[in-house]
C-alpha cells in the first residue's frame, strides 16, 4: 500500500482506534498495512538496517501502548503513526551511537531545481507535494532533509557550508510559506 485512498485512511483510523481497546486482530492488521512504510522512515533517517529493525519495534511497541490516545478528529491515522516513528527515529539519533547523516549537501542543488521526493503523508500528500513545490528551492530542500534526516540546524548549517543563522531563517522562511500554503 504505497499511497493511501481515503477508504484506506479510514480503515486505518478504525485499525488504530481499535488497537486502543486492545483488540490484537486489530493491531495486526495495522502491523501488516503499515510496517513497510514505517520501516522506510526509520531506514531512512537512521541508515543502518538493524537500527531501523529495533526502533520499528519499538514504534509498533509505542502503538500499542498509546493508541488509545490517536484521535480521528485531529488527523488521520498515518500522520499519527509516522509522527511516532519519527520521534523514536530522533530519539535515537539523539542517545547517539547511531550514523548520522553528515554527508554534505551539494549548493548547487540548493539553487536548481529538482524533482521532488514524494512526502508519503497519508490523506494530505498531494497537496503537500503541491505546497513542498512552491518553496524557494533552498527552502524545500532544507526542510526535507530535515524531516526525513532528522538533522539539527546546526547539522544542515555544516553539511549546506552557510552560516547558523542563516539555516534558521531559510526553515523559518520556508515552514511559514509552508504553513501558508497548507492553510489555503
Amino acid at each position: 500500500m504505497a499511497t493511501y485512498t481515503k477508504q484506506d485512511s479510514v480503515e486505518l483510523d478504525l485499525l488504530l482506534q481499535a488497537t486502543g481497546q486492545s483488540d490484537r486482530q486489530a493491531f495486526e492488521q495495522l502491523y501488516r498495512l503499515t510496517s513497510a512504510k514505517l520501516f522506510g522512515i526509520c531506514k531512512r533517517m537512521l541508515m543502518q538496517r538493524s537500527d531501523a529493525e529495533d526502533t520499528l519495534q519499538e514504534v509498533y511497541m509505542t502503538v500499542w501502548a498509546k493508541a488509545a490516545q490517536f484521535d480521528a478528529e485531529r488527523g488521520r491515522a498515518m500522520t499519527w503513526l509516522t509522527m511516532v516513528a519519527r520521534s523514536k527515529c530522533l530519539d535515537r539519533l539523539r542517545l547517539g551511537g547511531v550514523d548520522r547523516h553528515m554527508d554534505p549537501i551539494d549548493p548547487d542543488q540548493l539553487s536548481r531545481p529538482d524533482e521532488p521526493d514524494p512526502v508519503e503523508l497519508a490523506r494530505d500528500q498531494q497537496r503537500i507535494d503541491e505546497c513542498l513545490s512552491n518553496l524557494h528551492n533552498q527552502h524545500r530542500t532544507v526542510i526535507k532533509t530535515a524531516f526525513f534526516d532528522g538533522c539539527t540546524y546546526h547539522d544542515l548549517a555544516v553539511r549546506t557550508g552557510v552560516p547558523l543563522g542563516t539555516m534558521k531563517s531559510w526553515i523559518r522562511r520556508g515552514l511559514m510559506s509552508l504553513k501558508a500554503c497548507l492553510e489555503r
